[in-house]
């Protein structure tokens, strides 16, 4: 078991209650991230569905969440043949911090798109990339120590002061510690980018309000190409849309959010 693995397990205590315990390993200045936290309930979501794999999932994000202990409670809206719904709720000492729909499905590993468009823009070779300078101790950016972003430079132009002036960011993916990329790995990449609002002039902390992403094939061994951009900021929203591809070169997620523009 990997130290993701162990961060994200979900023990059943019954058909609709799971204890999970919140690892502070993933937080982003302070808040546990949105995508780490999406993957520890899916791990009960799948766990008590008669299929494998998270397709559709819907998170809103009622308020931030401290690490420790806590309880996914789980109420089955549908069960079929070819998927299942199911509602999941983030719960300590008797408040909500997440409600979430989910459907799940199983993918065949093996199936081909019928279909598949390629990547609005080209990412640079993985080492013309960068990383983002180490944060400070005392800033609680803990979840920089798990996973691994390599970006292109064009799109953190923010660090230099000279952002593009487009909501943008793009980045290489993956586990510091050797994991095949799996379902809640992309819950978690869908979430890892700095917002997208960094590159048109936003700062401090953006809470994401809602997230919505599709697992649309199960990823292939290797780095994770993650592309974000956003369509409009104003009056203190912007959107994120997020498409994750594998080193295959398939599409293998989507993701939309809507978040508060930072205040910092």
């Amino acid at each position: 078991m990997t130290k993701f693995d162990e961060a994200t397990q979900a023990i059943k205590v019954d058909d609709t209650t799971y204890d999970v315990c919140l690892d502070g390993g993933y937080a982003i200045g302070g808040p546990l991230n949105g995508g780490y936290l999406m993957a520890v309930m899916l791990r009960a979501v799948t766990d008590s569905s008669t299929h494998r794999h998270p397709v559709s999932t819907s998170a809103q994000f009622l308020k931030p969440i401290p690490p420790g202990p806590a309880t996914v409670r789980l109420e089955r809206l549908k069960t079929g043949r070819t998927a299942a719904m199911t509602r999941a709720t983030l719960v300590r000492d008797g408040e909500r911090y997440i409600e979430m729909q989910v459907t799940t499905a199983t993918l065949d590993p093996q199936a081909a798109p019928h279909w598949s468009g390629a990547p609005q823009v080209a990412m640079p070779d993985l080492a013309d990339c960068l990383r983002l300078p180490q944060p400070k101790p005392e800033s609680n950016m803990t979840l920089g120590e798990q996973v691994e972003l390599r970006f292109d430079p064009s799109s953190i132009g923010w660090l230099r002061g000279a952002p593009s002036g487009r909501p943008e960011s793009r980045a290489y993916f993956r586990m510091v510690e050797p994991q095949d990329p799996d379902p809640y790995i992309i819950a978690l990449a869908v979430d890892a980018l700095p917002p997208v609002v960094f590159s048109a002039g936003g700062r401090g902390w953006a809470p994401t309000v809602e997230l919505t992403w599709y697992l649309r094939a199960l990823p292939a061994p290797g780095w994770l190409t993650v592309l974000g951009s956003g369509r409009l900021v104003s009056d203190g929203w912007f959107d994120e849309e997020v498409e994750v591809w594998d080193s295959a070169g398939r599409l293998v997620a989507q993701s939309r959010q809507l978040a508060r523009v930072g205040r910092g």
